[in-house]
């Protein structure tokens, strides 16, 4: 007992200590940060608000070299405080990335005051822009893993490989909620749930930041994004407009960025989109309201791609981009991502000057900006030496990328026990996702939309080529079998005769590699090129394994009942074939999980946790069996199958009735009841069973992921708190009302009480 309460003493000790020097650090930055404000001229002041591409200031006609007059224009004469973007002519090496810091640094340091450039770069899965780093599965694939320890390891060596890259700034996490799942970033996102979101926002912020130690050369800054509603257009494009009540936007999307900022996120960047007919850049009460005062976020707020221009251009909201920049900047904006002029540098200039943006104003954004340069160490230290990254793109980090691709890859079907296959079969591999790096990766590998990724990743096998390293060249048969859009009866009919030589055929289906406009589409269904090919060797009467690479659930119901088995692989990364083969043959047992609803048709969008009355059928609406059918999605969130089965037992909570002070505590005993060992995601529902707004059917509200060994048990206990029973109300308050609560854990439920 003595010992125990030395430790808690000691533990209390250290984390005294701990927040007086994070208090005392914290004092010492900002008083530089005043110390700094007040020398600076207003052009030096307006210059950090402006953020440049890196493309304009390259040489006429050779890509990638520096032409010293523009830099010099940028940096000496406009002042400007940021650059983002990737150098011509693609992802750079270490020692080009340490080159151009190099050369942008020698202009800084000639500047009268010598403050730093803060360069930004979207990093998303990985140091995507370097070549040689170690790419790990989109967001949506992180997600899957319901693994917060391994993402924020992956975010670790992310911010490990960009730091050795010289970038100390990174424009991740995406903390879109989307709605629609044709949404052409759905995939940049961690699904439809916001709890889930929450957890892996946590764990994608104190990973790049280092635990609040975001000075390190191992850290970065993060910048969550896009402040908000983005993700939930009407037409599910990019960048159209957003129907969402406050109350809404309160209950689910602020929650995620509450939880980042809680985390310590340095930045936020802005939605390109309209909520409610507001831009968000034009909205102070979102922006500063909101954001600033009400959550209290002291970071940067930067703008999305030519964002205030858009005011004018787009929205329509600003007669002028004068006007434009005033109302943007007025509303919140910190930092304008121009990119490619001068033009809000001299509009704001002008503004300021003519009293129509205050200087407080100006002071405040500046402040926030000097304030994260402080606190990345940029003044000290702006150029990575790269002898201290001798881990970039190791075995250690190839490992780990390998290992979360592995928990992500999600088991959706399993008839008969297709899965895992024999390696003595012979099988055919086909598809047109089967042979390409692209859709392993997607969007933002290497290049914004990730066109060259068999180029860059040459050395990383494809599907194809992970099966023929596993099985030898001649244990496997392949041919493209569909184009993903063009139609090929002869491609198709190649399919189909070397299937009959065969045992089994693994089908890969997916779409091309995109991300914002370009990944548009209007039918969510999967292209017709690639149904016809699924049809086609479906009349075969073999077993076909679907192996799905796609960002969104494309619908598969023309053909999914003809499929054995289904695999959900999402945009893996580097390491994506690999894992996904050693699936299939069982030397990784699958542990992923949905994060989103699989719909099987294109006006049956329900998210798991819908309201009742969004599947009622005619004359059902008093018979909840009846409705229990007619919602039915192709696969439920939270679906993931193994290749071992897990028995759920003896749930029980602590109280049977509450108050409203009090908290609840959950146990579940599971047990590991097949032959393999493997891991399983617990996953903790609530259901609020009447309230005053329409109560959903079951929310996450906890979850954890445990590894057992055939015929072991573990017990898992769960907390729930007051604020896990609450609601948003009318009066955008958040409230819990008394009455009945369910819990739910796999098929077992309990009730309780609050009084």
């Amino acid at each position: 007992m003595k010992k125990k309460i030395l430790f808690i003493c000691a533990l209390s000790f250290y984390s005294v200590s701990w927040s007086q020097s994070s208090n005392a650090k914290s004092a010492e930055i900002n008083a530089k940060v005043s110390e700094l404000i007040s020398k600076m001229t207003l052009e030096e002041k307006v210059g950090q608000m402006t953020q440049i591409t890196v493309t304009i200031f390259e040489k006429q006609g050779a890509k990638g070299v520096f032409d010293i007059e523009k830099l010099k224009n940028g940096i000496q004469t406009h002042h400007i405080g940021s650059i983002l973007n990737v150098p011509n002519p693609g992802a750079p090496t270490l020692q080009k990335w340490q080159e151009t810091m190099n050369v942008i640094s020698g202009e800084a340091i000639k500047t009268r005051l010598k403050i730093p450039v803060l360069y930004g770069i979207d990093a998303i899965h990985g140091a995507s822009y370097t070549t040689g780093a170690t790419l790990f599965p989109q967001q949506i694939g992180l997600a899957a893993t319901f693994n917060t320890e391994l993402v924020k390891r992956s975010a670790q060596i992310s911010a490990y490989e960009t730091r050795a890259s010289s970038i100390p700034w990174v424009f991740s996490p995406d903390l879109d909620f989307p709605r629609n799942p044709a949404w052409s970033r759905m995939w940049e996102s961690f699904g439809e749930d916001a709890y889930l979101s929450s957890q892996m926002a946590v764990a994608l912020v104190d990973g790049f930041e280092g635990d609040n130690n975001v000075g390190s050369k191992y850290s970065v800054a993060s910048c969550m994004k896009h402040y908000i509603g983005y993700g939930s257009t009407t037409t599910g494009k990019d960048r159209t407009p957003s129907i969402i009540p406050e109350r809404l936007l309160r209950q689910y999307d602020l929650t995620i960025y509450q939880a980042a900022i809680k985390a310590g996120a340095k930045s936020v960047m802005v939605s390109s989109g309209e909520i409610n007919g507001t831009p968000v850049h034009a909205s102070k009460h979102l922006l500063t309201d909101i954001l600033k005062n009400e959550l209290g976020f002291s970071g940067v707020i930067v703008t999305d791609w030519k964002d205030i221009i858009y005011l004018h251009t787009r929205h329509k909201v600003a007669e002028t981009q004068r006007e434009a920049v005033r109302m943007a900047v007025m509303a919140g904006i910190d930092m304008s991502m121009v990119p490619e002029d001068y033009s809000f540098y001299t509009l704001l200039l002008d503004l300021v000057q003519k009293g129509e943006v205050p200087m407080s104003r100006i002071d405040d954004a500046v402040s926030r900006i000097l304030k994260m340069k402080f606190e990345l160490n940029l003044f000290q230290n702006t150029v990575a030496n790269l002898k201290d990254y001798p881990k970039f793109g190791s075995a250690e980090h190839i490992e780990e990328a390998y290992k979360t691709a592995a928990e992500s890859i999600t088991l959706l079907k399993n008839d008969k026990s297709v899965l895992p296959l024999d390696k003595n079969e012979k099988i055919l591999v086909t598809g047109a996702t089967a042979n390409s790096m692209k859709y392993l990766n997607g969007g933002w590998s290497y290049t914004w939309q990730g066109e060259n990724s068999d180029t860059y990743a040459a050395d990383k096998f494809t599907i194809l080529e992970a099966f023929q390293n596993k099985l030898g060249e001649e244990n496997v048969l392949y041919t493209k079998g569909a184009d993903l859009e063009i139609e090929d009866d002869g491609e198709i009919q190649k399919a189909v005769d070397l299937a009959k030589n065969a045992s089994k055929i693994v089908l890969c289906l997916g779409e091309k590699n995109y991300t914002e406009t370009p990944g548009d589409i209007s039918d969510l269904y999967m292209s017709k090129s690639q149904i016809k090919l699924a049809l086609a060797l479906a009349k075969l009467n073999k077993p076909i394994v679907l192996v799905l690479n796609e960002g969104r659930p494309r619908l598969i119901s023309d053909f999914a009942d003809h499929m054995s088995a289904v695999l959900q692989c999402y945009l893996p990364g580097n390491e994506g074939a690999r894992a996904l083969v050693d699936i299939l043959y069982g030397d990784v047992n699958p542990s992923g999980r949905l994060p989103y609803n699989y719909p099987k048709y294109p006006n049956s969008l329900e998210k798991y946790n819908r309201k009742y009355t969004e599947s009622i059928s005619e004359g059902e609406q008093n018979d909840d069996a009846k409705y229990e059918k007619s919602y039915s999605p192709q696969f439920e969130f939270g679906t993931g199958l193994s290749y071992t089965t897990f028995k759920y037992s003896n749930l029980k909570i602590d109280k049977a009735e509450i108050s409203s002070s009090d908290d609840v505590n959950v146990s579940v005993t599971v047990t590991n009841s097949g032959s393999k060992a493997g891991k399983e995601t617990v996953l903790l529902y609530l259901s609020d069973n009447f309230a005053t707004i329409t109560p959903e059917f079951k929310s996450l509200k906890r979850f954890q992921k445990i590894n057992l060994a055939p015929n072991e048990s573990k017990t898992v206990t769960f907390t729930l708190n007051q604020k896990d029973l609450q609601f948003v109300n009318n009066d955008l308050k958040w409230v819990a009302e008394k009455g009945t609560f369910t819990i739910r854990v796999a098929d077992l439920n309990q009730d309780f009480l609050l009084k």
